[in-house]
């Protein structure tokens, strides 16, 4: 048995961990393991290398992935397709391990509808994956964010100033939500709640007249207020998947605010420093689990499946399901945020 694994979209922390779970595991059913370059990139370009017990040692710890990725959708062009399928078989692939989110698993879900043996392990910073709990890199992008908060505090502080942070969220602010909790946030914006500006200034004000004297409002890349059509953004480019490159939110948001208000504002996006560095030890096991779950579910023959965090358990559940729709957040936990908002 010949596995291919590959990791796609936007790097995080965890995803190493995963390719030495799937190397480590394989070797107990003596399967053989390839590493596809690049995500999807490296299957239309026909680019795999080896993975053994050797070409893993020590990655655990390691942030990004020793593949490489891209955001590459080879259903694009017909011919990129073709390529796919064809280097799957040119490798030897018996089946495929794709790592990602919703982008790279439906890849996944349309390759196997097409005769591949495919498996999904879910991967996205903003654990927006519906059927799972939780995805792994969201606990180390939360710890990032609840740092930034606790460091920010001071300088915010000290100067009698609106700070607002910019974090990743798209369709969903689950970073947002649980960074500005676990940082004491004055404010939480996020895409599933379109905010009233008016609202968002007669908080800072009011904290500003209160003598505390300064705000912290966090707010997702995906955010927009009330009667607004489409992102807030800087640019107008898009991925190879259609979707439009956010970043600007926290701009517009310091501008209206100290505008409005008359406060001092700043923002600061966190941008990749969400994605970097060393995985939170929960997302070491949580990740490592997924991979070792991975390769038992082809052991076992099920194929089409995604494996996914349910309360404490891992199981699988089909490709489809698991990318049919983004999970939004829990609003009884944004209602908990709400308590500390102003």
């Amino acid at each position: 048995m010949k596995i291919g694994i590959l990791t796609g979209g936007g790097d995080c922390p965890g995803l190493n961990a995963v390719i030495r779970a799937v190397v480590r595991k394989a070797s107990h059913y003596r399967y053989d393991v390839l590493g596809i370059k690049d995500g999807w990139k490296g299957l239309v370009e026909g680019e795999a290398i080896p993975l053994d017990a050797k070409a893993v040692s020590g990655i655990l710890p390691r942030g990004g992935t020793i593949l490489g990725t891209s955001r590459t959708n080879p259903f694009k062009s017909p011919d990129a397709a073709e390529k796919v399928v064809g280097n799957i078989k040119k490798l030897g692939l018996d089946v495929l391990i794709g790592v990602g989110g919703d982008d790279t698993l439906g890849v996944a879900a349309k390759l196997f509808k097409q005769g591949i043996k495919t498996i999904g392990v879910p991967k996205t910073i903003d654990n927006d994956l519906s059927g799972t709990d939780f995805t792994f890199g969201f606990d180390t992008a939360i710890s990032i964010v609840t740092e930034a908060l606790d460091r920010l505090h001071t300088t915010t502080e000290a100067h009698h100033r609106a700070m607002i942070v910019e974090v990743m969220g798209r369709h969903a602010g689950w970073i947002a939500t649980y960074g500005g909790l676990a940082g004491g946030a004055d404010l939480i914006l996020i895409p599933e709640k379109p905010f009233d500006m008016e609202e968002v200034c007669n908080i800072v004000k009011k904290r500003a007249e209160s003598g505390r004297g300064f705000s912290i409002i966090v707010v997702a890349e995906g955010a927009v207020p009330k009667g607004v059509e489409g992102y807030i953004t800087k640019d107008v480019k898009k991925d190879a998947f259609g979707h439009v490159l956010l970043g600007g939110i926290g701009e517009f948001l310091a501008k209206e605010v100290e505008k409005k208000t008359g406060v001092e504002s700043r923002h600061v996006v966190l941008g990749h420093l969400q994605r970097g560095g060393s995985p939170t030890a929960y997302d070491r096991i949580l990740a490592t689990r997924y991979g070792v779950r991975a390769v038992e579910l082809i052991n076992e023959g099920k194929f089409g499946m995604m494996v996914a965090l349910q309360g404490n358990k891992i199981v699988a559940i089909p490709l489809e399901e698991g990318v049919k729709q983004t999970k939004t957040v829990d609003m009884d936990i944004y209602k908990v945020a709400e308590v500390f908002f102003g």
